[in-house]
């Protein structure tokens, strides 16, 4: 077992973690279960036949009130939140004048005039720094929520069905809804929203009810899963992962997000953004599979015709696929789905092929 790191933030499941046997990694400032005790394969697979739960308490959060809070999210979110209604969610990315991506988002509408974002763990003091900053000549509330919530995702088929044993009479939300309901007897938020390409919802409670809930949910069905395998669930479907695939040195276009950007919306970053698109962006983040063996990492370089033409930013063993599966950004001319490329992985250069979204897809 891990001995705690005491410079590492623990969230108020951290105990359970160390019970279950999970192996505990540092990972953006906090002590996280990186995997527990059945591995990373079966932990995977658990999820997509059945349902697990993630702690992701680490996560942010940032609420935004007052009567111009509406008109001050869309100067500064990528997406239109004129479109959010009262109990919905919105993905969005937040951006830096030159277009690059400070932090990618879920933003939820609580109120007509009172607003949730949840922002990743090793950027939230950034995202509430750039919110504070951009709030002024807003009449509005900018308020950091992040110590007041733990954070747990249900994901998987079953997912929906174990929470609804927790919910007594409480209200289940539609996929990206979200509900102020009650889990197992406690208040809690639920968002029907996650990053696993699975079903389920996200549930904030407390974090001084987020241990008893976690139990709840194991009983009533679900199995604790780890960080890793929430990355080879999220990359098989190809879902971004900030410091990864999206960074400050990296446009939402060229990431293939313009659909979360609302370019006439006039958000901080837009008009770069529409100049990128207008023109085409010079590199394209595109999936792909290796052919054969060879399990791709980040910062792999990427060949087509002995010249380098990209480099990989995310890359795994997919257990679904049972193949070596990754995301790269390779120049725009190779952008197209079954475009012949190589992977240099440990100095060997390993065949692969540029493939549609998602690359995976359940049956």
């Amino acid at each position: 077992m891990t001995e705690p790191t005491e410079s590492l933030r623990h969230t108020a499941l951290y105990d359970r973690h160390r019970e279950a046997g999970a192996k505990l990694v540092p990972f953006a400032g906090w002590e996280m279960p990186v995997q527990y005790p059945d591995g990373i394969r079966a932990e995977h697979q658990h999820v997509r036949a059945h349902a697990g739960i993630f702690d992701v308490s680490h996560m942010g959060e940032i609420e935004t009130s007052g009567p111009q809070a509406e008109a001050f999210l869309q100067h500064i979110l990528s997406n239109d939140v004129t479109k959010i209604p009262i109990g919905g969610a919105q993905y969005s990315l937040l951006c830096q004048e030159d277009g690059g991506v400070i932090d990618d988002l879920f933003t939820y509408r609580l109120g007509p005039q009172r607003y949730l974002t949840v922002t990743n763990a090793a950027n939230h003091p950034v995202d509430f720094q750039w919110f504070a900053l951009q709030a002024g000549g807003f009449d509005v509330d900018v308020i950091d929520r992040a110590n007041e919530y733990a954070m747990i995702a249900l994901q998987g088929p079953e997912a929906r069905g174990i929470l609804r044993q927790l919910l007594g009479d409480g209200a289940e939300p539609e996929r990206m809804k979200i509900v102020e309901s009650h889990v197992a007897g406690h208040p809690a938020l639920i968002c029907g929203t996650g990053y696993t390409g699975e079903d389920g919802v996200e549930i904030l409670v407390p974090p001084a009810n987020a241990s008893s809930i976690w139990e709840d949910l194991i009983i009533a069905g679900a199995k604790p899963i780890g960080l890793a395998a929430r990355d080879t669930l999220r990359l098989e479907v190809c879902f971004h992962l900030y410091g990864n695939d999206l960074s400050r040195d990296r446009d939402p276009i060229s990431a293939g997000l313009a659909w979360a950007c609302a370019l006439d919306t006039g958000f901080i970053g837009s008009e770069v953004l529409k100049k990128i698109g207008d023109e085409g962006p010079e590199q394209k983040l595109v999936p792909f599979r290796i052919v054969g063996p060879g399990i791709p990492r980040q910062d792999n370089p990427v060949f087509r015709g002995g010249s380098q033409i990209g480099v990989v930013t995310s890359g795994t063993l997919s257990p679904s696929l049972d193949n070596g599966v990754g995301m790269a950004y390779v120049d725009a001319e190779f952008a197209e789905p079954g475009i012949d490329i190589e992977i240099d992985i440990r100095g060997k250069l390993r065949p692969a092929q540029t493939r549609r979204k998602p690359l995976y897809v359940k049956q």
